[in-house]
């Protein structure tokens, strides 16, 4: 960013902020940006597009003599993926002012029992401070907020389709479920006197994709991530079980209806099968996001002026993009993926795409801050 003529600056937890001041500087900023953390075994395509397209859609016009009305700011956002510490877009849910998650990672420790804010300190972060509302932003910092991203499916690419642009982000929930049985030996526990919690996981695992089949609608999805066993020994009937659950729509209701049977049929399982509901958390349950119609037109505007055929589209899944759309007007760029693979190594985006995506990013910044 400092390389690009930005200036720089990051927030307590991380998020790192690259700004290019305009003609006035005193109206709301335009931001761009995304993430550049990953899940183990994943791709590199799947938010760094998002950030070193942004500097890029910065550079160009920097180069070319424009000069913006409104300021541009690139943002890098800290730990978009739930990886270390189980908390998805969590530089941008605390930029919305979660005041919830602010005071949860008070506590909040990785498996490691390294604790939040020990790591952040570690890192050069939140020295001195406790209290993270340092990093909530006011509604109306930025008049628009714009990220170029992969699909991440493969619409784009099967339809010979150069740009998707997005009206509106699927709604998450996330959810932790514990079982707790008696475990015992493999061999000597005969199968009528089990309580068996590796059993009690697999059949919620199989309700989830039953309620997920039975809302009727192809936008609902559930996944079952993480499946923990233990002691996780061949020879010993399992006593606790972990599982990990995502689930999504672009309706609310639709999706907390799923969420509600999925409980239900915890509840259920702990009296056909003997064993303890020890735990049923709903760790975030997310509302979908609109894309802003005036993005949505400065973007379809700037691919035809490219020739560059655009689709509007739905984005299942989520990103930065739905937490700054509490903060500002928001909108997203796709761009095609290969086979529509992400979250795997073989993700992957041409170079022509990825121009692509730039381009019609810089004009979208070039046309939104001029207003």
């Amino acid at each position: 960013m400092e390389l690009a003529g930005l200036s720089v600056r990051e927030d307590a937890v991380g998020n790192i902020f690259g700004r290019w001041d305009g003609v006035e500087p005193e109206l709301a900023a335009v931001a761009t940006g995304s993430h550049i953390d990953a899940i183990p075994y994943s791709g590199k395509y799947d938010g760094v597009i998002g950030v070193l397209g942004a500097i890029e859609a910065i550079r160009v016009p920097k180069r070319s003599g424009f000069k913006p009305r409104r300021s541009l700011e690139v943002i890098l956002f800290t730990s978009e993926e739930p990886t270390r510490f189980g908390i998805g877009s969590l530089g941008s849910r605390l930029l919305a002012g979660s005041e919830d998650l602010a005071n949860s990672l008070k506590t909040t420790t990785d498996i490691q029992n390294i604790s939040f804010l020990d790591a952040a300190r570690s890192a050069g972060y939140s020295k001195n401070e406790d209290d993270l509302s340092s990093v909530f932003l006011k509604k109306g910092t930025y008049s628009a907020f714009v990220e170029l991203h992969i699909e991440q499916g493969p619409i784009l690419e099967d339809e010979g389709i150069s740009i998707g642009i997005v009206t509106a982000i699927a709604a998450p929930a996330s959810l932790t479920v514990e079982f707790e049985g008696n475990g015992g030996h493999a061999g000597a526990v005969l199968m009528p006197n089990r309580n068996d919690a590796g059993l009690a996981a697999s059949e919620l695992a199989l309700a989830v994709e039953r309620h997920v089949l039975d809302s009727g609608s192809i936008d609902t999805v559930g996944t079952v991530g993480i499946l923990e066993l233990h002691p996780g020994a061949i020879n010993s009937i399992p006593s606790k079980s972990h599982l990990e659950i995502d689930t999504r729509d672009i309706d609310e209701e639709r999706r907390n209806k799923v969420v509600e049977k999925i409980h239900q049929s915890a509840i259920k399982i702990t009296k056909t099968r003997g064993v303890k509901l020890s735990d049923f958390h709903v760790i975030n349950q997310d509302p979908p996001a609109l894309s802003d119609e005036a993005i949505i037109k400065a973007v379809e505007t700037a691919t035809k002026e490219l020739n560059l055929t655009s689709k509007l589209m739905i984005s299942r899944a989520y990103h930065d993009s739905l937490f700054m759309a509490r903060l500002s007007p928001m909108g997203m760029i796709f761009i095609p993926c290969y086979k529509g693979y992400s979250h795997k190594p073989e993700e992957f985006a041409t170079i022509q795409d990825m121009s692509n995506g730039v381009k019609v990013l810089t004009l979208t910044l070039a046309k939104l801050s001029s207003h």
